[in-house]
């Protein structure tokens, strides 16, 4: 099959991406269908040393981050994200180039009698792109995989690989219909990933989720290191383009600048380090320079990230509770503006009162909009919710007129935010690219 055949055949399997609310799990779901396809083709998952990542914000950041560490350090390096903002093959990575179509539609060629042979109604969209990153990472001969969890962790197709290092980061509410309706109930399926003896390094995490995974790690004879605990950190300067950050970590201190904005980065970046650390502690060859080098080149596009300026046009691709109130703290630490345009979509799952809250503190003049994704909210639905804040707003059918609109009212000294998901943030990556930035 070509890349067109191929990617129509792994849509043909359920994706529960695109489909609300609704669980993607029986209660006695577990992943040996996963497993079975995987040993039927050799077990690839298990030939490359792993990085497993979990959480509810920052684990992509987390592992492009490591990614591309390992890679200056010398070590072939696959990375599996998810989702992707533009092109599907941007969730398989190895050494920071997407998986070629022609690799793609060649793979999934061959996967298809394995995945036929299986009980072909139980596996999912993500579980076959999964079984596909592994095959890919193992015929690339990756010395290193990078693994983000796509939801939740213990039952998520990632949780077959054996990890080297397990690193949980931010964990806030989302995902409740899924994961549970209280942040020790979705802990507990994001701590699916420790294995027994492992190391495990937590992001800060609120009380009541530290306690659940510091008692799983207990229970699994798992080490724990947490980041603003045995490791540290603290911000030095920056400007609109980088920042800079001392890491104290368990085996020395790091000086370093990434090309990322947000205090979260920060975190993420201390996260990243104690995490390189025991992989360093394990007898990988990673050097203070390696470490210092591979972060100053990392990407992970759409967060916290300046598309323009005069006026300035910031797109995040924050879509819970918890991020949004990061990233309106950002933008009043980070900018001075005369006046806050808000262009706002969201997936209909998510808690839009509770992010409306969050929103308004920006005295933002609002246009809602939607992209052309299945979970999309209706821009009437969200534009009720403004009403009842008292935020009356502008209503457009897609991004493209959302931003035309933005940027036909923003003076220079004005600043644009777009948000609300990686859907609409993708979308307006889209029309800067196909508009000169000033």
């Amino acid at each position: 099959m070509n890349y067109i055949e191929a990617e129509e055949y792994l849509n043909s399997f359920v994706n529960y991406e695109n489909i609300p609310g609704i669980s993607y799990a029986s209660p006695d779901y577990d992943l040996r269908h996963v497993e079975e396809v995987l040993h039927q083709i050799g077990n690839p998952h298990l030939a490359a040393r792993t990085v497993h990542i979990a959480g509810t914000k920052g684990k992509g950041s987390v592992a492009a981050m490591i990614a591309q560490v390992l890679t200056d350090s010398g070590y072939k390096t696959g990375l599996y994200t998810s989702p992707h903002l533009h092109n599907l093959r941007e969730r398989i990575k190895v050494d920071g180039t997407l998986i070629s179509e022609e690799a793609f539609a060649e793979l999934m060629t061959k996967l298809k009698p394995y995945l036929e042979a299986a009980n072909r109604r139980q596996l999912t969209f993500f579980e076959v792109l999964t079984i596909l990153a592994f095959v890919y990472f193992h015929e690339k001969q990756a010395h290193f995989q990078v693994l983000e969890v796509g939801l939740g962790g213990r039952l998520d197709a990632t949780n077959v690989a054996q990890p080297e290092v397990c690193i949980i980061t931010s964990i806030s509410l989302d995902h409740m219909q899924i994961l549970g309706d209280s942040l020790e109930k979705i802990a507990y399926e994001k701590a699916g990933i420790i294995k027994p003896g492992c190391t495990v390094v937590l992001s800060p995490q609120p009380e009541e989720v530290t306690s659940v995974i510091s008692n799983i790690c207990y229970k699994q004879g798992a080490n724990l290191v947490r980041v603003g605990k045995e490791v540290t950190w603290r911000g030095m300067n920056g400007d609109l383009s980088h920042q800079s950050i001392m890491v104290e970590g368990r085996r020395g201190i790091y000086h370093v600048t990434i090309p990322l904005l947000g205090d979260y980065q920060l975190e993420n970046t201390a996260t990243a380090v104690a995490a390189l650390e025991v992989l360093v502690s394990r007898g990988f060859d990673i050097s203070s320079q390696d470490i210092a080098q591979g972060l100053a080149k990392v990407k992970w596009p759409g967060r916290f990230q300046i598309l323009q300026h005069s006026p300035i046009v910031l797109v995040d691709g924050a879509h819970n509770v918890a991020s949004i109130k990061r990233l309106v703290e950002n933008v009043k630490a980070y900018f001075s503006y005369k006046r806050a345009l808000l262009i706002f979509g969201v997936s209909c799952d998510k808690d839009i009162p509770g992010i409306v809250r969050e929103l308004v503190s920006l005295s933002p003049q609002v246009i809602v909009t939607h992209t052309s994704h299945p979970r999309a909210a209706s821009p009437s639905v969200i534009a009720t919710e403004f009403v009842k804040m008292g935020v009356n707003s502008k209503i457009t059918e897609n991004i493209p007129q959302a931003l035309f609109q933005a940027l036909s009212l923003a003076s220079e000294q004005d600043l644009i935010c777009v948000t609300g998901s990686l859907f609409v943030v993708a979308e307006a990556l889209d029309y800067f690219s196909k508009v000169p930035l000033s």
